[in-house]
């Protein structure tokens, strides 16, 4: 028996489990995201999966529903081993997920998309839609709802999008039922009604495994819990019998001070002031000063508005309100072509998507936001790309073959370095780093974290994103807490410490 199974075999009170993991483990190129995991869920209970982003816990859903294939561990169901070779697999087994951005079709009927792959057949093999409509009446009547099975999806509010996506689950006789984060997008009534619902779910004994950052949520819904910490789970047990400031060393139990050397740097007058930046539907309110030298960390949980505050700051999104003042002068950003003459940078989340042209080479990935200093008379000069290319590549120490060779031969860890390149081409006085070492190694990590510290030193004032605790703990020099589009928090970095942070981002202060 592993130790995290022991975590549970110690408890009390057990019914056996509908389903179990086993020693899971997932390993990807550079990473292992799962590490020898054991879970158990049980028939009419709901069992909450917590970690911060990156934990884990997409990962095993995604081994649950049969969209990856374990490397390593067994899952049983009813004591005997399963092997889902694909999200059918797992569907005809009888485990379903439902997400925070539900999987359906706006343009179908609420029948159409809870029968949607499985609809029930009449003579001659066509599509019996009386059956259908009959069939998610009396499910929907099951979760106590009254939505017509006739009308279009896109004529539903998003809770109600909900339960039609729970329908569907009902509707292959789901016996595990995952909620993804599922009242992320919802009012205060609106999950009330969701957690009705769940309750409902549970007297026909459904097994419930319930991903939330909402510790509220958590013990409201739940009867026991499992805590993902870098790919490993670390914790479970009963919530009745656990304090959330146990949950909360658990998920960040970790000492930053030796994985984030930061260099001490003097920090300048205010380079950037933000004041009362709002937007009709992402974020309101937000107001800061950013120094020079300084490293402005910017955490909280997905949907807190972090990034969409950031790209309306670099022109891509227009605020609704709000003003920027940039070394001291009133500043409009109405396009990233404006961010960049005012000396604002901006290094996105999803380099491959956004950030790097992957079929094209090193040297003209690096120009691109310079063409105006590579080029004569409209003409691009080769020299130019690879004279500027060279210098950033030695600067960053980027390890690649030559600078003719495509962005996407190379590794996470040098893609990164090639976009913060191209951008500090561009001699900017704030750049802003949207999760600057997401999806890389640990020795990439740390190349990453090293020349950040090294931009700050040399006077660049940063905002940097993270979803991962540690790095904002280890690299800030401030920072700014965001939940629900508002500024949640603002910590001095003598007043850090992770447990502050986790509850102002989950609303658990």
């Amino acid at each position: 028996m592993t130790e995290t199974a022991a975590l549970y075999a110690r408890q009390e009170d057990r019914l056996n489990p509908v389903l179990e993991m086993r020693g899971i483990s997932q390993i990807f190129p550079g990473v292992k995201a799962l590490d020898n995991v054991d879970i158990q869920l049980y028939s009419g209970q709901v069992t909450a999966l917590i970690g911060e982003n990156g934990a884990g816990k997409s990962t095993l859903v995604k081994i649950l529903t049969g969209i990856y294939r374990p490397n390593e561990g067994e899952i049983l169901l009813d004591g005997t081993p399963v092997h889902f070779q694909s999200a059918q697999d797992a569907i005809d087994a009888g485990v379903t997920a439902i997400y925070q951005e539900t999987v359906l079709f706006d343009e179908l009927s609420v029948g159409e998309n809870i029968f949607l792959g499985h609809a029930p057949k009449g003579r001659f093999g066509l599509i019996d839609w009386k059956t259908i409509n009959e069939k998610s009446r009396a499910l929907l009547e099951r979760l106590e709802s009254k939505i017509d099975p006739t009308i279009r999806l896109k004529d539903l509010s998003i809770a109600q999008r909900h339960l039609v996506a729970i329908a569907r689950a009902l509707s292959v006789e789901a016996r595990i039922v995952i909620m993804d984060e599922p009242t992320a997008a919802l009012s205060r009534k609106e999950i009330d009604d969701l957690f009705r619902i769940v309750e409902n779910l549970k007297r026909q004994g459904k097994a419930i495994l319930f991903i939330s950052h909402k510790f509220d949520e958590v013990y409201e819904i739940a009867e026991n819990y499992a805590v993902f910490r870098d790919g490993r789970m670390v914790g479970a047990g009963k919530l009745t019998a656990t304090p959330q400031d146990e949950i909360v060393r658990l998920m960040v139990g970790r000492d930053v001070k030796d994985a984030f050397p930061k260099q001490a740097v003097n920090i300048g007058g205010t380079v950037l002031s933000v004041q009362d930046y709002c937007h009709e539907t992402e974020f309101r309110g937000i107001s800061f000063d950013l120094r020079q030298g300084e490293i402005l960390g910017l955490y909280g949980l997905i949907g807190a508005g972090r990034s969409e505050f950031c790209q309306s700051l670099f022109g891509m999104t227009r605020p609704a309100s709000g003003t920027l003042t940039l070394n001291g002068k009133a500043v409009t950003i109405r396009s990233p072509e404006d961010a960049i003459r005012a000396g604002i940078a901006y290094v996105p989340e999803e380099r491959g998507r956004h950030g790097l042209a992957l079929e094209m080479p090193i040297y003209q990935n690096m120009s691109l936001p310079s063409l105006s200093h590579t080029s004569r008379k409209g003409f691009l000069k080769a020299a130019n790309e690879f004279a500027l290319a060279r210098t950033y590549a030695t600067r960053l120490d980027l390890r690649a073959a030559a600078l003719s060779v495509p962005v996407g031969t190379l590794s996470g860890g040098n893609q990164q370095k090639v976009v913060i390149g191209k951008w500090l081409a561009t001699k900017p006085r704030v750049i802003i780093l949207d999760e600057p070492t997401k999806g890389i190694d640990i020795g990439s990590k740390a190349a990453v974290h090293g020349f950040i510290s090294e931009l700050a030193a040399e006077g660049l004032s940063i905002i940097m994103i993270s979803s991962e605790l540690p790095e904002i703990l280890g690299m800030s020099d401030r920072a700014i807490v965001m939940r629900e589009g508002l500024v949640a928090g603002r910590f001095e970095r003598a007043e850090f410490s992770p447990e502050k942070l986790v509850r102002a981002a989950t609303g658990n202060a």
